[in-house]
């Protein structure tokens, strides 16, 4: 066991100070994702016909085109911070950890960038393509 003190056994072992605000926003974002997608689901079933036309349109109308890009900002925001939990937790390896969570953020970034630029486009233009 050793001859030093209680509090020497486990100095260094305790709280890092960040996990609680990192498990807060884990949860703001599953409550942002219920809202929004709530709405979407909502507005969807409340349009008369989903063709094309139409839901170009719909989604041209500034009221839809931004809850869907904050659907967008809040759903992979919410994806990183639960894979960054995972990687974090079941990947011994220091520098293969880093590794893994610099690609999970370009790929969160980028998924959601393109996600907003493809909102935009239809909002602003009414085209797909």
């Amino acid at each position: 066991m050793g001859s030093g003190t209680n509090i020497g056994k486990v100095r260094g072992l305790g709280s890092a100070k960040h996990g609680s605000h990192h498990w807060i926003l884990q949860r703001v974002t599953a409550v942002g994702n219920l809202a929004l997608i709530a709405w979407l689901l909502i507005s969807l079933l409340r349009l008369p016909t989903y063709e094309h036309e139409l839901l170009i349109g719909w989604l041209s109308s500034p009221l839809v085109a931004v809850p869907m890009m904050l659907i967008l900002v809040s759903i992979f925001w919410h994806l990183r911070l639960g894979l960054q939990v995972l990687i974090e937790d079941y990947i011994p390896d220091h520098g293969l950890k880093f590794g893994i969570i610099i690609l999970l953020n370009f790929f969160a970034i980028g998924g959601a960038a393109l996600g907003i630029f493809a909102v935009a486009k239809v909002a602003f233009t009414g085209v797909v393509a």
